[in-house]
C-alpha cells in the first residue's frame, strides 16, 4: 500500500522493550526509552540519533538502476546505496537492504552507529520497487503501464529474493565511491539484515524467510502480513516449519490498517509474533497506539539496529518450537547433512534391508551406504527414474521413456517385469506385488494407477491430476497417491481382496506461491502412521487425519525436494534429493519399509 496513505501519529506506546533490553547486553532503562520516543515524535522529526554530528564521519550516496531485469521484465528499479566513511574493499562490508530506498535519515543513523562501534561497518542499499513506464524518458510525473510494489514485496515467492542476490546485488557491486573505492559486499549471508515498512515490511521478511543463509536479521516495521498475495499464511507456516536462523523485530500499531478489506494489520502482526515466539525465533516488538505510520518504526530504528547486531558476529541460530510433532520427529542438534556429490539428475530414492540406500542418475544407479559416500552400483541406469525394493533384494524401478518396469537383482541382472506403463511412482509390498502411477500426458489420457502381480498388469485406479508418488500405510489398510499439479494427496481404503475403494482427497498439502501447485513426488511413511511427501516446500509431514503438522524445508539454496526414503542401520534417516543433491537427517521416528510385513499402528484418533 502507498507510503503515502501512512497515518501521523502523536504517540507511541511501546510493550516490548523489557523483553527486548532484557536480551541485549546494553542495558537501558525501558521507561526512560518510552519517554524519550514520545518526546521525540511530538518534537520536529528527526530523533537525536537521526541528527548529523559534526564529529562523525559521514558517508556518502550513490545511486543505480536495474533496467534490463530477466525475473522482472520491463521494469525500472532505482536503488540507493549509502557507503560509510570507514569502508575499506579491502574488507567486505555488510549489508543492510531497506526496501522503498533508503534516506538521508538512515545514512545518518548508521553513520551514527558505526561511529559508536554499536554496529559493524556496513553499506546500506535501498530498492526501489519496480515500474514499467509508457514513457521512460518522460516528466517525473511519468504515466505507467504497471506499478510493481506489491507483487514485488508483498508475493511469498522465490523471485524477490532472487532479483536482490542475482540482480541487484551484483549491479551494486559494480559502483565505485567518489574517490575511487570499489562496492564490495560480504559474501556470508550472517553479515546480512533487511527492513522495510509496510508492504516493504512483509518483503523484508520474505527475503529471511526464502533465504534464511541470506538475510537472517529482520526489522519489519506495520508489516503487510495479511490477505494480499498470501500473507495471511506466514503465521501457520511459521508454526508448521523447523524452525530457521532468523533474529526478527515487528513493529506495529494498534488502529494499523490501511485498508480493512484485507484485514487488521495490527492483528495480523500480533498472529507473526506470536507464531515467531510459539516456534522459538529470537523475535522482539514494540506495539504502539498509531495508525498506518512509518514514524514511530524510523524513531527505534537506532535502538533496533542494535538489537539485530547485538553480538555480531556470532550467528544468528534456530530456536526449538513448541511444534508437538516437530517435537516428536526431530532430534535436537541434529540438523541435514549434505552427502559430498553432486548429481545432474538424482531420483528414485529407495532402500534395501541393510539401510543402503540407491538413487538413479544419468550415470547409473548408485549405492550410498553408512559411510555417507556414493558408489555405482550399475552403469549405465537404463532410464530408470523410479525404484523399489521388494521384500526379496530386488530392486524394482520405472522407465518412463521406455514405457516399461524393470527389476535388477543384486547382482546387476535386469528383466522386464511390464511394459506399456509410463510410470512415475513405485512401491512394492511385502508379498512382492508391484504398483506404480502413471501421471498421463493430458486429459485425455488420465493418470491411472497399476497392479502388476504375478507377470499381469491391470489398471486398479484412474482419474487423478498428474499421479505421483504411492505408499502404504504400515498396516496395508491405506493405500495413498499424490497429485503433483494440485494440493491433495488421496487416500485409498484396502480391502481384503486387495481391491482399492473410497477414494478420498484425503491429505491437503500447502503449496507454493509460484508455482502455484505442491510439486508433491514421492512419499514415504513413518511406524507412527505419519506420511512424509516431497514438495517444493520441502517434506511436508502430515498426520493419519491427513493434515499437514510439520515442514522440514532443505538447506538453502536448494530445489524442490523430488525423492525422499527412510534408510541406514535403524531406518532412521531421512534421504531426500533435489535432483542435484542429496541431504540425510537423523530423526527420532523410524521409517516403515514398504517391502516388511505389515505392522499394526496406533490410532491418532478423530483429532
Amino acid at each position: 500500500m502507498p507510503r503515502s496513505h501512512w497515518l501521523a501519529s502523536s504517540a507511541l506506546l511501546l510493550t516490548a522493550f523489557p523483553t527486548l533490553f532484557a536480551q541485549s547486553p546494553r542495558t537501558i532503562d525501558p521507561t526512560a526509552l518510552v519517554e524519550k520516543i514520545r518526546g521525540e515524535l511530538s518534537s520536529p522529526f528527526p530523533p537525536d540519533e537521526g541528527k548529523p554530528d559534526a564529529n562523525v564521519p559521514h558517508g556518502e550516496f550513490l545511486r543505480g538502476a536495474i533496467t534490463d531485469s530477466k525475473i522482472y521484465p520491463g521494469t525500472e528499479n532505482g536503488f540507493d546505496v549509502y557507503v560509510p566513511a570507514q569502508y575499506d574493499p579491502a574488507k567486505p562490508a555488510c549489508l543492510l537492504l531497506k526496501l522503498d530506498g533508503l534516506g538521508s535519515y538512515e545514512g545518518v543513523v548508521l553513520d551514527n552507529l558505526i561511529a559508536k562501534n554499536a554496529v559493524p561497518v556496513m553499506i546500506g542499499v535501498g530498492i526501489v520497487p519496480g515500474t514499467i513506464w509508457k514513457d521512460p524518458a518522460g516528466t517525473p510525473r511519468r504515466a505507467a503501464f504497471r506499478f510493481n510494489r506489491s507483487y514485488e514485496f508483498d508475493s511469498l515467492n522465490d523471485h524477490f529474493p532472487e532479483f536482490v542476490l542475482n540482480e541487484v546485488l551484483p549491479a551494486v557491486q559494480r559502483l565505485t565511491t567518489r574517490d575511487g573505492r570499489p562496492v564490495r559486499l560480504s559474501p556470508n549471508g550472517n553479515d546480512h539484515a533487511a527492513t522495510g515498512a509496510s508492504t516493504g515490511g512483509i518483503g523484508s521478511f520474505t527475503l529471511a524467510w526464502r533465504r534464511p543463509d541470506q538475510f537472517p536479521r529482520v526489522y519489519s516495521v506495520i508489516g503487510t502480513f495479511v490477505a494480499m498475495r498470501g500473507g495471511n499464511e506466514y503465521p501457520a507456516l511459521i508454526r508448521k516449519t523447523d524452525p530457521k536462523p532468523i533474529r526478527i523485530f515487528l513493529e506495529d500499531g494498534s488502529s494499523d490498517a490501511w485498508n480493512p478489506l484485507f484485514g487488521s494489520w495490527y492483528d495480523a502482526n500480533l498472529n507473526m509474533e506470536s507464531a515467531l515466539s510459539f516456534s522459538g525465533y529470537d523475535v522482539a516488538h514494540a506495539w504502539g497506539a498509531h495508525g498506518h505510520d512509518g514514524r514511530p518504526g524510523q524513531v527505534i530504528f537506532p535502538d533496533v539496529m542494535r538489537w539485530l547486531w547485538r553480538d555480531y558476529p556470532a550467528p544468528v541460530r534456530s530456536g526449538v518450537s513448541q511444534n508437538s510433532t516437530l517435537q516428536e520427529i526431530t532430534l535436537p542438534g541434529e540438523p541435514w547433512r549434505k552427502i559430498a556429490q553432486s548429481f545432474s539428475s538424482a531420483t528414485g530414492l529407495a532402500a534395501d534391508s541393510k539401510g543402503d540406500v540407491y538413487l538413479s542418475d544419468s550415470a547409473g544407479i548408485y549405492r550410498i551406504g553408512g559411510d555417507g559416500k556414493p558408489a555405482i552400483f550399475l552403469r549405465p541406469g537404463a532410464g530408470i527414474a523410479g525404484e523399489a525394493f521388494g521384500p526379496d533384494g530386488t530392486l524394482y524401478g520405472v522407465v518412463p521413456s521406455q514405457s516399461k518396469i524393470v527389476a535388477v537383482s543384486p547382482r546387476g541382472g535386469r528383466r522386464t517385469v511390464a511394459t506399456g506403463i509410463a510410470a512415475h511412482g513405485i512401491v512394492v509390498t511385502h508379498d512382492g506385488t508391484v504398483y506404480v502411477s502413471e501421471p498421463g500426458a493430458h486429459a485425455d489420457i488420465p493418470s491411472r494407477v497399476w497392479e502388476i502381480r504375478g507377470g499381469k498388469k491391470k489398471v486398479v485406479d484412474q482419474g487423478l491430476a498428474s499421479a505421483s508418488g504411492v505408499a502404504f500405510s504400515p498396516d496395508g489398510s491405506l493405500f495413498y497417491a499424490a497429485e503433483k499439479s494440485t494440493k491433495w494427496i488421496y487416500s485409498y481404503v484396502v480391502r481384503s481382496d486387495g481391491s482399492f475403494s473410497d477414494r478420498q482427497p484425503f491429505f491437503w498439502l500447502h503449496m507454493t506461491d509460484i508455482p502455484n501447485d505442491s510439486g508433491a513426488e514421492d512419499l514415504a511413511v513413518d511406524t507412527h502412521g505419519n506420511l512424509y511427501v516431497a514438495t517444493r516446500m520441502g517434506i511436508q509431514v502430515c498426520d493419519q487425519n491427513g493434515r499437514v503438522r510439520a515442514i522440514l524445508p532443505l538447506p538453502p539454496p536448494c530445489g524442490p525436494a523430488r525423492g525422499l526414503c527412510f534408510a541406514g542401520d535403524h531406518f532412521d534417516v531421512l534421504y531426500v534429493t533435489d535432483g542435484t543433491q542429496v541431504f540425510a537427517r537423523r530423526l527420532k521416528v523410524r521409517g516403515f519399509a514398504p517391502w516388511a510385513s505389515p505392522r499394526a499402528v496406533a490410532s491418532q484418533g478423530a483429532g
